[in-house]
């Protein structure tokens, strides 16, 4: 049973939060500030392992229309660059996630929406079977 941990990436901070398979369940962790690609990296590495992860998902932030833009292009260089962590990493669309946690009341916006990304990701992958 896989064991992620979903990163909420964006220009300042990256929220964080983990959740397994098994309860489809997720909780949110903290907000790490960027402090560059490399220090995040290794950041987001420490953490996988404190929290026993064995995959990454990240939020891949599409326009309302569902493309691709500029910000896009971002994460998907940042997850290129978390693959050095040696877990698979996989992105999902993280379109309205930060309203969503704003809706339930999160207490830190980016973490809440990086719990909301993964549930709503294990949601799907329960559904598929």
């Amino acid at each position: 049973m896989r064991r992620y941990l979903a990163l909420d990436v964006g220009d300042r901070r990256i929220g964080v939060a983990v959740g397994d398979e098994g309860g489809g369940i997720a909780r949110p962790l903290r907000t790490l500030r960027r402090r560059g690609v490399d220090a995040d990296v290794k950041a987001i590495g420490e953490l996988a392992r404190r929290e026993e992860a064995t995959a990454l998902l990240i939020g891949l932030p599409l326009t309302l229309r569902g493309e691709e833009g500029p910000q896009a292009a971002r994460v998907r260089r940042f997850a290129e660059a978390c693959r050095r962590l040696g877990l698979p990493v996989d992105l999902h669309d993280e379109r309205f996630t930060t309203s969503q946690a704003v809706i339930d009341g999160a207490r830190d916006d980016d973490a809440g929406a990086a719990r909301v990304l993964l549930e709503d990701y294990l949601r799907g992958r329960q559904r598929s079977g």
